[in-house]
């Protein structure tokens, strides 16, 4: 077992103060785990106590209460039967039985034990309770035991711990940041998305506005491959069972998939047998019924469309490009807007190569993951390269391929000039990859970009060409997806500039504020001018005064103000105020205003800080 960080103690030990809490106060309470966290604590209560914020605001006072207390953390190491008889002693059996019985026979049992609580747990914790200097519950979610939702659901009460008082108020300023960034609420105020319970959990409508954010995105990444060689390819969202029973997908991945679709005569053959799930799970398995899968994974398509046609060495690379729809079947509790869903589309790609190019080819792919982390501001992330474990079952394919492939990402990486760290058993079942772990403005991580090297799925589908020889040779091949997920970055995205987007991606860029309605037509004038251009405008048509109609502006994130007065529309000028460029605040002409905001959307510039707020 990995030792605690003293950290990891404060929060462990905070877990078990927040268990013999609640105990206190509702004795009829069942427990069942509170381990610490990357961010704090949590742990799961059976109890007809709604655990309301009030409540929570009880609970946490009674922790104080035993903090204060000063009570000693005891080890005590016991026998099986010496545990049974704890666990029904303090009339906690409907859990910590199974919990009991989960520790295997050879390995030592323990509890640990402050004031009048018992719990089992290997440890380990501070030596005192006063040692939790700064402490706060969050907040309370629902959680399936053992996390299966065939189980009651529990109340999972979460908190967060931390060594001092100034760290854990620098962490609660950043939860509050974050409420204000999160992405659902940004994303309904201003129209980008949309989760229909009709639709479905986890399947994201793309709203006209959010769809324009992804259209740039597209345009953006679709130029930067044109440039690199790439052919853009179109795939079905749905396959035969067959092929991806070849690539590895099914049954491997058979949790995280939709289940199949079978053929009509299949059906019928179920019903002949006797229709179980059991009889169904073996057949599929055993690859006796035929049937479609929603693609979980865009790979075997593209690998079909190169095995279209004989390949020659001068062919190579080869590289293939979709904007492809993929369907995972993500625990509901687990579906979080856009960052956790369903249904999502990877701006994915895959090359064929040489050996001898594929060097090359993965620094080119690395190269472009951080082109777009640049572009967009994202400055600061770390890179993890992920490897298999040589004692796990879980990954196809021999170890002189393994090697091969880890050996050219490990190169690859040092020529990036950051930090990396190597993680053992991380790796996809095909292949070793670099992944881009990009830190968010208020300190949390997300896996975007990837990398993944491939000597597998090439032989596993048997594809091939032709070299200087005229032998067949396999090639290799390489994943990758810059953006990862278009879901899960646009909601990134939406948090990182809380709305603020850049003048290239606002779906709205210039509004035209006129002062009153007589100057409308030179305000319509003004909008055709910007369309012309390619620039996405609109005109506030309401009788208000300007101050309204700039506070309506500001609020809706529209990154150019144009206001039109009566000397404006005489001299044919326009007045700008600029929330994402303040060194274009003033009187210019309509031309040179629609220069400079499309040198700005050009150049893809990122919003600049206004230093002093101009009066109205």
């Amino acid at each position: 077992m990995k030792e605690m960080s003293p950290l990891e103690k404060v929060r462990h030990s905070s877990a078990h103060v927040l268990a013999a809490a609640v105990l206190r106060l509702y004795p009829d309470t069942q427990l069942d785990i509170g381990p610490p966290t990357d961010s704090g604590f949590y742990y799961d209560f059976d109890t007809d106590v709604a655990f309301t914020p009030e409540v929570l605001e009880e609970i946490e006072a009674e922790m104080k209460k035993i903090i204060k207390e000063n009570q000693p953390f005891e080890r005590i190491e016991v026998s099986r039967e010496e545990a049974k008889k704890i666990i029904s002693d303090t009339g906690q059996k409907q859990y910590k039985l199974g919990r009991l019985n989960d520790i295997p026979d050879e390995e030592t049992i323990t509890f640990y034990k402050n004031g009048e609580f018992h719990d089992l747990c290997a440890g380990a914790h501070v030596s005192y309770t006063k040692k939790i200097k700064a402490f706060k519950l969050l907040h309370v979610a629902g959680s399936y035991h053992r996390g299966n939702s065939e189980n009651k659901q529990l109340q999972r009460i979460y908190g967060t711990a931390f060594q001092s008082k100034n760290e854990l108020v620098d962490h609660l300023e950043r939860i509050e940041e974050a409420k204000k960034r999160d992405h659902r609420n940004i994303g309904r105020e201003m129209g980008l998305f949309h989760i229909d319970e009709m639709v479905g959990q986890g399947l994201v409508l793309w709203k006209p506005n959010g769809a324009i954010i992804r259209q740039e995105l597209e345009k953006f990444i679709t130029s930067e491959l044109t440039k690199q060689g790439y052919s853009q390819v179109y795939t079905p969202h749905i396959g035969k069972l067959d092929l991806f029973r070849t690539s590895g997908h099914f049954p491997y991945y058979q949790e995280s998939q939709y289940p199949p679709i079978l053929q009509r005569e299949s059906l019928a053959e179920l019903t002949e047998d006797g229709f179980s799930s059991t009889n169904l799970e073996n057949k599929l398995d055993r690859g006796e019924l035929d049937g479609h899968l929603l693609r979980p994974m865009n790979c075997p398509m593209h690998i079909s469309i190169y095995k279209s046609e004989k390949r020659s060495y001068r062919d190579l690379p080869i590289k293939l490009a979709e904007f492809g729809t993929v369907y995972r079947w993500e625990q509901s509790g687990e579906l979080n807007g856009m960052t956790r869903v369903r249904g999502f589309t990877q701006d994915d790609a895959h090359l064929f190569l040489r050996e001898d190019q594929l060097q090359n080819e993965i620094q080119g792919c690395l190269g472009l993951v951080k082109l777009v982390f640049s572009v967009l501001g994202m400055n600061e992330y770390r890179v993890r390269v992920s490897l298999r474990d040589p004692d796990s079952d879980k990954y196809v394919g021999d170890a002189e391929g393994w090697n091969k492939a880890e050996a050219a990402l490990k190169e690859a990486v040092r020529t990036l000039d950051v930090d990396y760290e190597e993680e053992l058993g991380e790796a996809a079942f095909y292949g070793p990859k670099i992944d881009f772990v990009v830190k968010d403005v208020i300190g949390r991580e997300w896996q975007l970009g990837t990398v993944q090297v491939d000597y597998n799925l090439p032989e596993r589908f048997d594809i091939s060409y032709a070299g200087t020889d005229n032998k067949n040779h396999r090639p290799v091949m390489i994943h990758r997806a810059p953006f990862g997920s278009m879901e899960r970055f646009c909601g990134l995205l939406i948090e990182h500039f809380a709305g603020n987007f850049p003048t290239w991606l606002a779906p709205e860029q210039v509004r035209i504020l006129p002062m009153n309605d007589d100057l409308l037509s030179f305000a319509e004038e003004c909008s055709q001018a910007f369309l012309k251009h390619e620039i996405r405008v609109s005109i506030d048509r309401q009788s208000a005064k300007l101050g309204a109609k700039i506070r309506r502006a500001e609020n809706e994130k529209i990154p150019h103000m144009i206001i039109i007065g009566k000397r404006e529309a005489e001299e044919g000028k326009v007045s700008i105020r600029s929330r994402n460029n303040p060194d274009l605040d003033g009187t210019c002409d309509l031309q040179d205003c629609m220069n400079q905001i499309e040198a700005e959307i050009k150049s893809k510039a990122l919003p600049k800080k206004r230093t002093a707020t101009p009066t109205e």
